[in-house]
């Protein structure tokens, strides 16, 4: 495996794998450019050390040839911030697109065409992998957030590249920043999990429970464990195939000495809507046609104190329906409570879209130490499984 920053790239072509799956506007122009502006460092080395450039992503989640998920429409603003044209292919394969790739010149830019237009991308197919690979002399991967995907163009395409394979800025961050997190945590170390459901955070728990020191439970996960200790919780969300699996949690954390925290108090709303009539109450005595939606005022000021204490914080998924104003207060807390952790000197982890998206609601992204831009890969790393996108460029 080389490395970016001691690359030989003059004269040569490099192929890098970004993640520009991009939310569009029905105008087709850019509603968040946050994964774009995260590539762009590894893009301006290249420029900077005379490579020409080939870049190429996937954008949503095609049915063949679609016009509303086609790259070209990044064009105009991934031209604005590079600061020069950015070409385009109309395919990503195809010998148009080869004849582009050969002509391009040292500080040039190009940018294929959406790779899941291909079938061939998620089916992880060699001969379409090779068909990229021979666009260029060297590979380098910066997208995090397909790296747990066996993909064409995050996997396969790097056997074609044994000498000249690496990871652009954003993946080396991600990586860092977990395995900090993972393995090399200062104490206290405490894990904030939220979310709608337990059934996608159930390896993360049992993975996380022998390194942290403290577990934070909210959101709507919080319910399926109170209902399996026997608390009453009315109309909240709740997967009552995993109470089973919420108690084993309990008890590993106790055999373990980890702390569990579980709120103590909930905002609940006889509907799911913002006009909602709401009141703060036990969270083991939510009555029947009442749901909970947020922590209570109890419930933030215990897990603030915690977080206060910790030197290290991974949270991953907020505390209750953020979006609806009513029950923003819990996250809002969790957030401003992070923030001040990391001031004094603590090291905070945040991931998850929904996690994200709060501190960018909150405008707070600059107040953690690192914000993941991978959801799905960051959680499967969180389990401790092996990511075929990293794997395939360490081999």
């Amino acid at each position: 495996m080389k490395d970016i920053n001691t690359y030989p790239f003059e004269g040569k072509r490099a192929i890098v794998r970004v993640d520009f799956n991009v939310p569009l506007n029905d105008d087709f122009s850019i509603r968040d450019t946050s994964r774009i502006d995260a590539a762009i460092p590894t893009i301006r080395k290249l420029l900077d050390e005379k490579a020409a450039v080939i870049l190429m992503s996937h954008l949503g989640r095609p049915k063949g040839t679609e016009e509303r998920f086609s790259l070209k429409h990044l064009i105009p603003y991934l031209s604005k911030v590079l600061g020069l044209e950015v070409l385009f292919a109309k395919d990503c394969v195809g010998e148009e697109t080869t004849e582009m790739a050969k002509n391009l010149k040292s500080g040039q830019v190009l940018l294929l065409e959406n790779l899941r237009f291909h079938p061939e991308e998620k089916k992880g197919d060699e001969n379409f992998a090779r068909q990229l690979a021979n666009l260029a002399d060297v590979y380098i991967n910066d997208a995090f957030g397909t790296a747990h995907r066996a993909h064409a163009s995050t996997a396969v395409i790097a056997k074609f590249f044994p000498e000249d394979k690496m990871f652009g800025y954003i993946m080396l961050g991600e990586i860092e920043s977990l395995e900090k997190v993972l393995h090399n945590a200062h104490k206290p170390f405490t894990a904030i999990l939220g979310g709608a459901k337990i059934s996608g955070k159930i390896e993360v728990i049992n993975n996380l429970l022998d390194k942290v020191d403290n577990l934070i439970i909210g959101g709507g996960m919080t319910f399926t464990f109170i209902k399996a200790m026997g608390g009453a919780i009315g109309d909240s969300l709740v997967e009552d195939d995993l109470q089973e699996m919420a108690l084993e949690a309990i008890r590993k954390a106790k055999d373990l000495g980890v702390q569990l925290y579980l709120p103590v108090d909930a905002v609940i709303a006889d509907k799911f809507a913002e006009d909602a009539q709401t009141k703060i109450v036990n969270i083991n005595d939510i009555p029947g046609g009442w749901m909970g939606l947020d922590i209570g005022e109890e419930s933030v000021r215990k897990f603030s104190e915690v977080i206060s204490n910790s030197q290290t914080i991974l949270w991953n998924g907020p505390m209750g329906v953020f979006e609806m104003e009513p029950f923003a207060q819990g996250t809002k807390a969790i957030a401003d409570a992070v923030a001040a952790a990391t001031q004094k000197g603590a090291y905070s982890l945040v991931g998850g879209g929904d996690s994200v998206a709060a501190l960018e609601k909150y405008d707070m992204k600059d107040k953690v130490s690192y914000v993941s831009t991978g959801g799905g890969a960051m959680l499967e790393y969180m389990e401790g499984k092996k990511l075929p996108g990293i794997e395939a460029i360490r081999e």
